[in-house]
């Protein structure tokens, strides 16, 4: 009768075929495997005919094209009288993109599904590692991890990898997970599990391309790294500390009591980023988000949003304003990008219903210097710009004439800050970022000025008592310094 039986051959050994698979494989004329390639198959009964779909491997583009024609193709066989015995390697639903959409479709349609599980590759392999999975373990594929910039898992729990078939994917792994983990971390290639051919490598990640034994039944095994190591690990401490038996100090925090932290913390990883120092900046960086986990904790707990929400925001933001990389949207440098970006956040403004203008976005608490600079980038976005620098250059000459010319000091403090928007015009124009050039110029002075009292301190003198001339001899030192 019609219908489609999705079997599984198990990991390797014709063994450890399972009694019901043996007995459907032993009454069926012939079989189609997803593919040949796999030890169990010259263990199956001799009288079965098999067919393979190694061919489309072959001419297909991707591996999702391949599979896609094999379920097409065993949709259709299972619509014949005799319907169709599909096979593949372990367990049609562990690690195997065809077995889901088979019977999926196959329930869509009305169509008969019979379902014989087989030992998946899982078991030999834990077997193998003397692992057990639990509590926590992340199984991951290769082919998906290959193709990722960053290994989005937890480091500090451990990792199984899939289908490692190759050198070549072995080494698109290896880059991938570097981002995270160090070229020393210890890993442990496993090769066909509970075959006779069985192989464990305990080897550095860096070699994890370089093994002779790797092929299509090699998996990874990568032990996690240190404990809170994770972004996950992160949310449950701070979430502990609002916990009944968490810290009395941190229960009692709202928004607001943390608005001045949270402002600290911002100035402190700009000061971090203007050292240069990457410990400095690792260091802020996580104080910094320890505020940003903390006010979405909060408002879990008040039921507005939580961290789930904060990322999943972000996240489609990106995707949505960047359509010339997640898209096929077409464009023409930064500045092309940047047009773009205002057009973007101007359809969004008005499917929210909201009536803002170009810099109703900028917000009103940013440094001046930062905020003049966001305020005339965003104009220079949309053409309002000067066409040449020569156009700025004047434009400053012309304020420190009216600053001179100036007879109060209502018009003074007007001229002098026209003058600093000129300024900052400038900074942009060369592409300095205005509060940090400030803020260097304020450290250098701090630091020049300190040398000069310690130059009056060593003298037995007081900077008050000291001349102009004096303190500018000591200030020149300093600038040699």
């Amino acid at each position: 009768m019609p219908g489609i039986t999705l079997l599984g051959l198990g990991p390797g050994d014709p063994a450890q075929l399972t009694r019901e698979a043996w007995e459907v494989l032993s009454l069926a004329d012939e079989i189609y495997l997803r593919t040949r390639q796999h030890p169990t198959v010259p263990g199956l009964p001799p009288a079965l005919k098999v067919h393979s779909f190694d061919h489309l491997y072959e001419n297909g583009e991707s591996f999702e094209d391949v599979y896609a024609a094999i379920v097409e193709k065993v949709l259709e066989l299972g619509q014949r009288p005799q319907g169709v015995v599909y096979a593949v390697p372990g367990d049609p639903f562990v690690a195997e993109a065809t077995g889901p959409e088979i019977a999926r479709r196959a329930r869509a349609i009305g169509l008969p599904l019979k379902i014989v599980n087989g030992i998946s590759f899982l078991e030999p392999v834990f077997a193998a590692l003397d692992v057990d999975p639990y509590p926590r373990l992340s199984l991951v594929d290769a082919i998906e991890l290959s193709q990722a910039h960053v290994a989005a898992f937890p480091p500090d729990v451990p990792v199984l990898i899939a289908q490692i078939y190759s050198q070549i994917v072995a080494a698109e792994v290896k880059m991938t997970l570097n981002t995270v983990y160090p070229d020393e971390h210890p890993v442990r290639l496993v090769h066909a599990a509970g075959t006779k051919d069985e192989v464990v490598e305990e080897i550095p990640l860096y070699e994890m391309d370089r093994s002779k034994h790797t092929g299509l039944l090699t998996a990874l095994y990568l032990p996690p790294l240190a404990e809170g190591t994770s972004f996950e690990a992160f949310q449950e401490i701070v979430a502990h500390l609002r916990a009944p038996d968490g810290c009395p100090w941190d229960k009692e925090q709202t928004h607001q009591s943390l608005r001045p932290h949270l402002m600290e913390e911002a100035y402190e990883s700009l000061a971090a980023l203007d050292s240069g120092d990457p410990a400095k900046m690792a260091e802020e960086f996580g104080d910094l988000l320890l505020q940003i986990v903390l006010n979405a904790q909060i408002a879990s707990e008040a039921g507005d949003f939580n961290m789930a929400d904060v990322l999943k925001g972000i996240y489609d933001k990106i995707i949505r304003r960047h359509p010339h990389v997640f898209g096929d949207v077409q464009l023409d440098g930064v500045q092309g990008v940047l047009k773009n970006w205002e057009k973007l956040k101007a359809e969004e403004r008005k499917e929210e219903g909201e009536e803002k203008g170009l810099l109703d976005g900028v917000p009103l608490a940013l440094p001046a210097l930062t905020q003049a600079q966001e305020y005339q980038d965003r104009a220079a976005r949309v053409g309002f710009d000067w066409p040449e620098i020569e156009g700025v250059l004047e434009k400053i000459a012309e304020e420190i004439r009216e600053v001179r010319e100036v007879t109060n000091q209502e018009e003074l403090t007007a001229e002098l800050g026209d003058l600093f928007f000129a300024l900052v015009n400038l900074a942009r124009w060369k592409n300095v970022d205005a509060e940090a050039a400030l803020r260097e110029t304020n450290m250098r002075f701090k630091k020049r000025f300190a040398y000069v009292e310690k130059g009056a301190q060593a003298l037995g003198r007081k900077l008050s008592e000291m001349t102009i001339d004096e303190m500018e001899t000591l200030w020149q030192e300093a600038k040699k310094q």
